[in-house]
């Protein structure tokens, strides 16, 4: 049987949960500190949380990002990182987070968002590759 999955906004007290999901997912705490420095510095930013069985599995943040393109510039929502523990990867979690957020992208108005990511993966949200 599949188990639930739960999409939330992070809480305060989600953030050594978050912490730990980052480290875990990438193997390094490079992740983790740039979630932790951006949460003291970026605004807006949007932060969700998958949950499965009451424990923090996945994580996703969006911050603003500059796009600058000659003399013109544009903002936009960046994602980075998205993270997902180990032993929960493949089970559709990290889509459900990616789709949960550029939702919420689109709810605050945000209509451009912006990913650094492995090519083959992000395209089935709609993102494309730029040149």
């Amino acid at each position: 049987m599949k188990e639930t999955v739960l999409i939330r906004a992070e809480t305060g007290d989600d953030h050594a949960a978050i912490r730990r999901v980052n480290e875990l997912a990438f193997g390094r705490k490079n992740e983790a500190d740039l979630v932790d420095a951006l949460r003291e510095s970026a605004r807006p930013y949007i932060s969700l949380v998958a949950i499965v069985d009451c424990e923090i599995v996945g994580h996703i943040f969006f911050t603003p990002v500059s796009i600058e393109s000659g003399d013109d510039s544009d903002t936009a929502m960046g994602l980075a990182p998205m993270a997902v523990l180990p032993e929960q990867q493949n089970q559709g979690i990290g889509s459900k987070l990616v789709s949960e957020c550029v939702s919420e992208c689109r709810h605050i108005g945000e209509d451009i968002v912006v990913v650094l990511g492995h090519p083959n993966y992000y395209p089935r949200f709609g993102f494309v590759t730029a040149v």
